[in-house]
């Protein structure tokens, strides 16, 4: 499987145990003396609350109490002569030594977890798992009929989540565990994220089958100014790139109507004259139910880029492995 891991090539074990442990040598973090000042039970629990950031979630998540996970916290801040978070109504804030702390901390801690872990084999036929998986409205559409009639066929006893991409934390709940994967155009996950592409797709315009504009074989750059279009912001993923490149453009439009979500411009296309701009596949999933028509886009956008993302922890759990296998199986375009 062709997969790679964000934002950098991804190093041996070796490399990522010796990259994150240096962080804490004298040469590198001058309030820590000696590497064996540092237990690893501490480092546990300074990962958590960068993720939680609340002392009874870490509790709830480690099995400890309160009392424990905050003189845990005490005996770290002793150690390395720093507050690391302070007490506000958000929760804990970490202090920049903290923050730089986060990264090598949550490696470390990743390596050894995968080091040490010792999976057993994975039946699909008898296993019993939910899967948390991270879509778009558009993604819903697209990937949830295909996949669980996979499931259905392969794995009965497998149940699926989802999570919108749009969630303001998605890369913490990846890192924590709570979404085991996210398929979208996600330019948001880099660092210990692995990406497998599925596809790419252009942009296409798209209106009722009775809209005057349906008739033509090519919209020009005109046509789309002069026509009224429902907009849809879709806040956590990577289409905000049709607005930026129009704007760098200068092609003005008529904004008629902008809503938060893809899932209802089906029902607002088929009701109206309004246009919209689609990744190609939503056009090609609702054009037949809502009688929609659609066409090549007259300006040169950029394409979708379509990605299958897990964090470093899922990639040698054998469900997991099995899981992406399916998906990458059904969606992905061999051209890539």
């Amino acid at each position: 499987m062709n997969y790679t891991r964000t934002g950098a090539r991804v190093p041996s074990r070796a490399t990522r145990v010796k990259a994150a442990t240096r962080h804490f040598s004298p040469r590198h973090t001058a309030q820590v003396t000696d590497l064996d000042d540092i237990d690893l039970n501490l480092l546990r629990i300074f990962h958590q609350l960068m993720i939680e950031r609340r002392v009874s979630a870490v509790a709830e998540s480690l099995g400890m109490s309160q009392p424990a996970v905050s003189g845990a916290l005490k005996r770290l801040r002793e150690v390395l002569k720093d507050d690391l978070f302070l007490r506000t109504a958000r929760g804990m804030q970490p202090t920049p030594l903290a923050e730089q702390l986060a990264e090598p901390v949550a490696s470390a801690i990743d390596t050894l977890r995968n080091a040490i872990a010792r999976p057993g084999p994975f039946d699909p036929m008898t296993a019993r798992r939910n899967f948390m998986l991270s879509l778009t409205d558009i993604g819903e559409i697209y990937f949830l009929p295909p996949l669980l009639a996979r499931l259905d066929e392969r794995a009965p006893g497998i149940d699926l989540s989802t999570a919108r991409n749009s969630i303001r934390d998605l890369k913490d709940e990846m890192e924590s565990g709570r979404v085991d994967a996210a398929i979208g155009l996600l330019p948001q996950l880099q660092g210990r994220f692995f990406r497998q592409r599925l596809f790419r797709q252009p942009y296409v315009l798209a209106m009722r089958r009775g809209h005057p504009l349906a008739r033509k074989k090519k919209i020009t750059t005109t046509d789309f100014s002069a026509a009224e279009h429902v907009v849809v912001l879709a806040s956590g993923t990577g289409h905000g790139e049709v607005d930026r490149t129009l704007e760098r453009k200068r092609i003005a439009r008529r904004v008629r109507l902008t809503v938060p979500h893809f899932v209802g411009v089906g029902h607002i296309l088929e009701a109206s004259d309004l246009v919209a701009t689609l990744p190609e596949r939503m056009a090609q999933r609702i054009a037949k139910p809502f009688g929609l028509h659609y066409l090549p886009h007259p300006v040169k956008l950029p394409e979708a880029s379509i990605d299958l993302f897990w964090h470093a922890r899922m990639q040698r759990d054998p469900g997991h492995q099995w899981f992406r296998r399916q998906i990458v199986e059904l969606f992905t375009d061999r051209r890539e």
